[in-house]
């Protein structure tokens, strides 16, 4: 091998390693911004029986539609550690590890199930609408599912017997419209940015 084509593929190395510290640092920028944007959504609430309505999942959504399952879900990781941490990052301005282990806590935790079961099926088969809306809504549903099961278990424990379909009335079906209007709202967006900037 020259000394030319020693010097070029040096050169090469060191610009693919200089792009690959710059993707890096582009992707833990846009990590921290969708947790920021999580926690903020999560300040917008409206209090609703068990469970206030805020726009959580709404974020949640936008994260894993733009930056995809392993950044979208880090997003996710991030909010709930700074959560866990005390950081008031949850609904009402509250945290610590005491939100996460209460009743509605499952449902907090089950934004990670939201967002890897989403991810993975947009990484897989793209972002058309049509896909867009199975991976969201079988994410939403196992997020349900796991934070239902949570807040039975935690409930019964702590009060007493409590039948499914109390819970359901309590903590799931007067979100599902909401949600699923945060679901074709964040959809929208991430058609729109997608179409005029590639994250």
């Amino acid at each position: 091998m020259s000394e030319n084509e020693t010097l070029t593929e040096e050169t090469q190395k060191a610009s693919a390693s200089k792009k690959r510290k710059k993707q890096q640092l582009i992707d833990m920028a846009l990590i921290a911004m969708m947790a920021a944007l999580i926690a903020v959504c999560s300040w917008i609430s409206i209090p609703v029986g068990e469970i206030p309505i805020t726009l959580q999942t709404f974020a949640v959504f936008v994260a894993v539609g733009l930056l995809g399952m392993k950044r979208g879900l880090l997003s996710v990781v991030v909010y709930i550690l700074l959560g866990a941490v005390g950081v008031p990052v949850f609904a009402g301005f509250t945290g610590g590890i005491s939100v996460l282990f209460g009743t509605t806590g499952g449902y907090i935790v089950g934004f990670l199930f939201l967002a890897l079961i989403a991810g993975l099926i947009l990484d897989k088969f793209g972002k058309k609408v049509y896909v867009m809306i199975i991976a969201l809504v079988l994410g939403l549903f196992v997020c349900y599912a796991f934070g239902t099961a949570w807040f039975m278990v935690i409930y019964m424990k702590n009060t007493g017997p409590v039948g499914l379909m109390t819970v359901l009335g309590w903590c799931v079906f007067p979100y599902i419209i909401p949600d699923l209007v945060k679901m074709a709202l964040a959809i929208a967006i991430t058609k729109a940015v997608s179409l005029r900037i590639k994250i």
